[in-house]
This record gives C-alpha cells, sequence and structure tokens, in this order.
C-alpha cells in the first residue's frame, strides 16, 4: 500500500457524512451502526499490525476526523434529518443556479436511468464503492467523492419526494414485473431469466468491442441481476470500471469473477497488474497441484 499523508482540504471537501462512511442517504441507525463498526475495525491498529508507520498514521486521522464526526452526525434520528435537510439544501441551490451536473460516471448514469430502477441502482451502487472506500486507502478521496455526488444525483431525482424512507437493509426489491403467460414449471421461469441475462451479457460484448464502457456497464448490471453467480459478468463488469479509471470498482467485480470461476481468463489477465490476492491464491493451488501430479507420475 503506497503512503498517503491526511489531507486537511478533505475537512473542506468530503462534508457528506453518509459519503464519508460509505451510506446511502436511506440508511437507519442500524445501518449506521453496523457500517461504522466494519470501518472501526479496518482503521484500527490490530488490523493494520504489519502496515508501515505512515498508513497507520493515515488510518488513525481518518478515524478520528472524518468517520467518527460522521458518525456522531448519523447516529441518532434528529441528527440524520439535520444531516438531509443540509444535503437537500445544498441540491436545491445548485438546481436553482443551474449548476447541478454530476462529474462521476457512475452519478452521470444514475441521472439516465429509468425512474423504476433508480433506487435499486443507487442502493447497489453505493455497496459497490463502499466496498473499496478503506479497503484501499489510495482509492479513498476519490470513492468518497464518488458517492457524494452519487448522493446528490439521487436526491436530485428524489426533490419532488417528501421525504427519503429510510431502510434497514441496502437491498431493495426489484420492481414486480408484469405477469407472463408461462407455465407453473420453476425451471422455465429461470430458463427465462437466465436467456435475458444472457442478452444483456452479449450486448455488453458488443459494446466492449466498440469501447462503449457506460453501456456496458448499463448491461452487466441488468444481467447480474438476473445471474448473479456468474464470473464472465463480473470479470467484464471489472474491465469496464477499470477502463474508465475505476480501479476500485474493478478490483470488487474481479474479485467475484474469481470467487465464482477461480480460472476466469480475463480476471486472471488483469490480477497481477490489480495486484489481486484471489489471483494469486488460485496460482499457488494450481501450481501445487501440477507439482502433485509430477511427484506422483515420478
Amino acid at each position: 500500500m503506497s503512503q498517503i499523508l491526511f489531507s486537511p482540504d478533505w475537512l473542506n471537501q468530503l462534508t457528506d457524512p453518509y459519503a464519508v462512511l460509505g451510506l446511502s442517504v436511506a440508511a437507519d441507525e442500524r445501518r449506521v451502526l453496523k457500517r461504522y463498526r466494519n470501518i472501526a475495525k479496518l482503521l484500527h491498529p490490530d488490523s493494520l499490525a504489519a502496515a508501515d508507520p505512515a498508513t497507520k498514521a493515515l488510518a488513525t486521522q481518518l478515524f478520528a476526523r472524518l468517520v467518527n464526526p460522521a458518525y456522531q452526525q448519523l447516529k441518532q434520528e434528529k441528527e440524520r434529518a439535520d444531516a438531509m435537510a443540509l444535503l437537500r439544501i445544498r441540491i436545491r441551490q445548485l438546481n436553482r443556479d443551474g449548476s447541478f451536473a454530476p462529474t462521476g460516471p457512475i452519478a452521470q448514469q444514475l441521472l439516465k436511468s429509468p425512474i423504476h430502477g433508480i433506487d435499486i441502482f443507487y442502493e447497489q451502487s453505493v455497496a459497490e464503492l463502499g466496498e473499496t472506500q478503506y479497503q484501499e486507502f489510495e482509492q479513498f478521496e476519490s470513492v468518497t467523492k464518488q458517492l457524494a455526488d452519487l448522493n446528490l444525483t439521487y436526491l436530485y431525482l428524489k426533490m419532488g419526494d417528501p421525504m427519503i424512507r429510510e431502510k434497514r437493509t441496502g437491498i431493495v426489491a426489484a420492481p414486480k414485473a408484469k405477469p407472463v403467460q408461462f407455465s407453473a414449471n420453476s425451471s422455465e421461469t429461470t430458463e427465462v431469466a437466465v436467456n435475458y441475462a444472457q442478452r444483456h451479457y452479449y450486448r455488453a460484448q458488443e459494446y466492449a468491442k466498440k469501447s462503449n464502457w457506460v453501456q456496458v456497464v448499463a448491461e452487466l448490471r441488468d444481467a447480474i441481476r438476473l445471474e448473479p453467480h456468474r464470473g464472465e459478468y463480473h470479470s467484464l463488469l471489472a474491465k469496464a470500471y477499470l477502463m474508465q479509471n475505476l480501479s476500485g470498482m474493478a478490483k470488487v467485480h474481479f474479485r467475484q469473477a474469481l470467487k465464482f470461476n477461480p480460472k476466469d481468463p480475463l480476471a486472471l489477465q488483469y490480477s497481477e497488474h490489480l495486484n489481486l490476492e484471489e489471483a494469486k491464491k488460485t496460482s499457488k493451488s494450481t501450481n501445487s497441484g501440477l507439482f502433485s501430479l509430477f511427484t506422483k507420475r515420478r
């Protein structure tokens, strides 16, 4: 891990407490507390025993100057309401001035999402960004800014709603599909879902040939929503993120690809560049197996 110093500018730039904690603005007190505890473990000296002094110092300052204050702002209902009010005031000001324009590719994609899919896309995006926020310190600033951008974009899209209903879980149920006249056989229903997922995947492959990475992400998100355990979906999505310089998001999905298929060729191709431990384990396991086979033959 490269040495990164705590920037005093972060205190003025990273003012959204939800973004600092890697949470959606719909998080209730249980989600806030759970996330806070997870971050505290990641930044605790015991978790960084093998890290260099500069990294330990950065973790200490992140926790004391950003994470803990953000938690104090969100741990109770009144404080969360105040934080939400400030974010709403900010988005109204930007909208009134005509200066609201999300800069991050994920927030821009959220802005273009169909109205019925906004909540799902938003919650999934926040969860994925949160995976890397405190795992990779070199990604912390960019990920937190992307989260803040996402939060403002989501609130912009929800400006007509009187309130954001808090949820105990980040999982948002997909809207109910219109009934289709198939037989009651569950295997047929599963096959239909798989076919739709594959269609999204094939379209993503075509977009990838044209280097249209934004559309690749959109298609693969739909594919993964229908078939979440396909390694090739995750690895191509990871490459699409990498092509947009979102290496943190890329790592999340390359890891998922290797989890579902340790020999996924695309994930292994980029594993050395991203220094993925999962790929190293796969490589060691493969080499060990070859060695065992060789010794048995002898």
